[in-house]
């Protein structure tokens, strides 16, 4: 792999409802997000710089896609502390399966939060 590159350059999360999800996530974090359909899904993308090299995604609703607590699990950046993210996740229709936590003083707190659709999701952030 080319040092220079993220070892994740993309993701996507699984929805049955996109735009239940879409509100799902613009709720939690403050965003808006982009919805499009391409190639017979509906997408919408979490923002991003279009050359920055940060990791970007996407909710994706298709043939495809199906949401999951099992499987690989992403970690969605809350900083600059993710206790605003899980104060408004219940109230956007999703749950918090693990409160925040300390990790170390190096790397920040995690916790793990069920959306709006079913899927485990990881939350992280320095403070």
């Amino acid at each position: 792999m080319n040092d220079t590159a993220n070892a994740l350059n993309w993701f996507e999360l699984s929805v049955s409802d996109i735009t239940r999800a879409k509100k799902f996530y613009e709720n939690v974090f403050s965003i808006q997000m982009h919805q499009q359909e391409a190639m017979g899904m509906q997408m919408a993308f979490f923002p991003a710089g279009e050359t920055n090299g940060k990791v970007s995604g996407a909710i994706v609703q298709g043939p495809m896609h199906k949401p999951s607590l099992e499987g690989a699990v992403i970690y969605l950046n809350a900083n600059p502390d993710l206790s605003a993210a899980l104060s408004k996740v219940e109230k956007a229709g999703g749950k918090i399966t693990m409160p925040k936590t300390h990790i170390s003083a190096e790397i920040g707190h995690m916790a793990f939060i069920t959306d709006s659709e079913g899927n485990k999701v990881g939350l992280h952030s320095n403070n």
